[in-house]
């Protein structure tokens, strides 16, 4: 029986929120925090149990530790904007409160996101008692779970890893996205990289593309190899692998649009003055496009999320693909959200349980890979997220190169 502080009343906070009062056996009590309380207030109307609801400033390090010290949970949830990990990690060493989030820190002034700012913590987590999980979504996430599942039982040895994510849904919007606009568009226009042989490779961004044929009648998808943060802590983890690489589905008229709104100069991150007033471009385009969290009423098909590895188990080679299916319309049935906030918000919610249940314990900075995967698969299963592995007479021609 385990208090836990949820920061953040976005779409995934919503999931967070709703999954962790559907176990009240874990979590006993419950404290949904954010800049405007009235979101919180109404994601708890939605449920079926009672909680608390708080207003935050989760940049300001001495509010949110007032409200750590109020409400003296057991774990903190993070799920606000990745600008605000480190403000929230620097609360949690204050108040002596265990962490997790689901996106790694990025600064405000630059499109970049890597660990090394919340691996740099390792030393006053160790030394503070107390444990920080690092990118519990599910991309990053359970595609790094899938991984350790897939080296613990399946090989001896990983050789290449594609890391594979479908989102086949529509929103019936001209142009929207699916998680926040900002985030989103920040890191849709950088430049890609991937893995090779013990270096990073960079290429332009979206440069590279394949058709890759989805299971379970999703069909074909034109997938773009981006960056994404789980390769860098994967790389350090599973130093064997020689290549690893993301993909990301996108329509063309997703890419249409967005090809626009920078020739326009409209995903800028650099301030501009307008009529005296000082923006910055891509801010002020997050406040006309659609909320993500709105698209949940109109959002209809599937998202596909998983590995394909490729390696050496007992001298034979082996392809296994792991992957799971999870459709728009169910999840906004179960939470009021789309699927691309539940396939995020519910392994938040699984790794919070593993911490609280003392399956997952140490001290310092983790990454979920460093830690079991066997009771968090067992966990996808009953919670929403069900997963299926099949292995492959060999990688499929859009990935084999």
């Amino acid at each position: 029986m385990s208090k836990v502080l949820i920061i953040g009343a976005g779409g995934v906070g919503r999931v967070v929120t709703h999954k962790c009062a559907q176990a009240p056996e874990v979590f006993s009590e419950i404290c949904l925090a954010s800049r405007r309380k009235s979101s919180c207030d109404n994601i708890a109307s939605e449920l079926k149990r009672p909680i608390h609801t708080a207003e935050v400033d989760a940049d300001n390090v001495a509010e949110t530790v007032a409200l750590l010290k109020d409400f003296q949970p057991d774990l903190v949830i993070n799920v606000a904007l990745p600008y605000q990990d480190l403000p929230i990690m620097d609360a949690c060493l204050e108040a002596g409160v265990d962490y997790l989030d689901t996106a790694n820190y990025e600064p405000r002034d630059e499109a970049k996101f890597e660990y090394k700012w919340q691996w740099a913590y390792q030393d006053r987590f160790r030394e503070a008692g107390l444990i920080a999980l690092l990118g519990c979504g599910f991309d990053p996430g359970v595609t790094n779970i899938f991984t350790a599942y897939a080296r613990k039982h399946h090989f001896d040895r990983i050789d290449t890893l594609d890391i594979i994510d479908c989102n086949a849904g529509d929103h019936g919007q001209h142009f929207a996205t699916n998680f926040n606009p900002e985030i989103n568009i920040r890191e849709v226009t950088a430049n890609g990289r991937y893995w090779e042989n013990g270096r990073w490779v960079e290429t332009g961004p979206l440069e590279i593309h394949r058709t890759f044929e989805f299971p379970e009648g999703i069909g074909p998808r034109e997938m773009y190899l981006m960056y994404h943060e789980e390769m860098e802590s994967l790389s350090r983890n599973f130093p064997e692998i020689k290549r690893m690489r993301f993909w990301m589905t996108f329509s063309e008229q997703y890419l249409t649009h967005l090809r626009v709104l920078q020739n326009v100069g409209m995903t800028r991150i650099d301030p501009g003055v307008h009529n005296g007033v000082e923006i910055i471009p891509l801010q002020f385009l997050k406040t006309v496009l659609p909320d993500p969290g709105s698209l949940g009423k109109t959002t209809k098909g599937r998202t596909c999320i998983g590995i394909i590895a490729d390696g050496e188990k007992g001298g034979e080679r082996r392809v296994c693909y792991i992957y799971n299916i999870c459709d728009h319309e169910k999840c906004y049935e179960e939470t009021n959200s789309q699927a691309v906030s539940y396939t995020t918000g519910v392994p938040a919610m699984i790794g919070a349980m593993m911490m609280l249940t003392g399956k997952w314990r140490g001290k310092g900075v983790f990454n979920v890979e460093e830690f079991d995967p066997d009771p968090f698969m067992d966990e996808l299963n009953r919670r929403g997220l069900p997963w299926t592995e099949v292995f492959l007479p060999e990688k499929p021609a859009p990935i084999a190169d």
